[in-house]
């Protein structure tokens, strides 16, 4: 009897909660509502069929002015996945490599380690993209003393542009070919050595057969090299300041924290395990694979996913330097249209889809890595 007065009450009090909680809802849409009409704004989605009526300047799919907004939020979309993507790879390589840095032996290696951590763990990440704006804007030369390796690199007040195979698809070409190398480099190490150095292998043979097969397109194929115009540069394949200083910023920062959580879990390993698998003949890579690794990634990949989600997340400051990502297409949408409360909703919800994509994925790791015996 008592057990059912207390459920009864449980869900007493559950069902008032719901009733308060949808009837804020109702008056807070209701306040909506009344605020857009006494502004003459109709709500909706469907000035996403309107003509954009704005260039962007970064463009992984073809766009122009006349195409619909629709198209210039995918436009912005991709580059934000582009500069999410290019720096969860750099940063997590850079953060690797200072994170073991901090653990070495040698006092100069560890001193520029602890040097790199600091210097951009403790630098807003606003201020810290000013600046390399400025460096990448102001003191780099222009386009007629860019600095140059032949007619293949240039570097200059543009941005960085280079020379890319003639061949169309190039590039989707050399990746599948990267990947192909990839997979079965790993097979073939994996029947012999440890999965950490046969996926360390495939990584490698990805790169290299990559950068092969791309030089190959391009000596049978011919090359598109840049060439100096009067006023700019035309010709290759161009990263544009704006693109080259978000990037670089998010990967020296992020890269600072993923430095820390790496030694935190390389640290966390008792240096009895090192003695113990010398103790019974293991070699240094098989102690690292087999031990010291499993162990460490229990404590770095949950820290690992956050950083993962707020480098996502701080890929919105791209509006400061100038850079056409989701938050700088939205803010320019929300100008011209006055569709406030449905830009914003879109950038969130964009935001949330990709966080919780990149949360699955990071837990599908964790859970794969908890259930490894230890």
């Amino acid at each position: 009897m008592r057990e059912k007065i207390r459920r009864r009450r449980e869900f007493t009090l559950q069902a008032a909660l719901i009733l308060l909680l949808v009837a804020f809802i109702a008056v807070l849409a209701s306040n909506v509502e009344a605020n857009l009409a006494a502004k003459n704004i109709k709500s909706g989605f469907h000035f996403l069929m309107n003509r954009a009526g704005f260039e962007i300047s970064d463009q992984l799919i073809p766009y122009s002015s006349n195409d619909p907004l629709w198209k210039a939020f995918a436009t912005g979309i991709l580059n934000t996945l582009r500069v999410s993507a290019c720096t969860v790879v750099s940063a997590t390589v850079l953060g690797v490599v200072v994170g073991l840095m901090r653990l070495s032996r040698n006092a100069v290696v560890r001193f520029l380690g602890i040097a790199h951590v600091e210097a951009y763990r403790n630098v807003p990440l606003l201020v810290l993209l000013l600046a390399l704006y400025l460096v990448v804007t102001e003191l780099l030369p222009g386009v007629r003393a860019a600095f140059h390796l032949g007619d293949w690199v240039y570097l200059s007040k543009t941005g960085l542009l280079f020379a890319i195979p003639e061949m169309q698809w190039a590039g989707s070409i050399a990746a599948l070919a990267g990947l192909a190398g990839a997979f079965l480099i790993a097979w073939i190490i994996r029947r012999r050595e440890t999965s950490l150095v046969a996926n360390c292998s495939g990584l490698l043979a990805f790169v290299l057969v990559f950068a092969f097969v791309w030089v190959i397109l391009g000596v049978f194929g011919g090359w598109n090299h840049p060439v100096a115009t009067r006023f700019s540069m035309s010709g290759g394949a161009q990263l544009t300041p704006e693109f080259l200083t978000l990037w670089l910023g998010l990967t020296l920062y992020t890269s600072a924290m993923i430095a820390e959580i790496v030694r935190a879990g390389v640290v966390s390993v008792r240096p009895a395990q090192w003695d113990a698998a010398s103790a019974l003949g293991f070699r240094t890579r098989e102690t690292v694979s087999y031990i010291i690794f499993p162990q460490a990634m229990r404590l770095i990949v949950p820290p690992l996913s956050s950083q993962y989600m707020t480098l996502t997340k701080n890929s919105s400051l791209a509006v400061m330097v100038g850079y056409p990502d989701l938050v700088n297409v939205g803010t320019t949408v929300m100008n011209i249209t006055g569709q406030a409360l449905e830009v914003i909703c879109l950038i969130m919800g964009v935001y949330l889809t990709v966080n919780i994509l990149i949360s699955v994925f990071m837990n599908q790791l964790n859970a794969r890595i908890m259930r490894a015996p230890q």
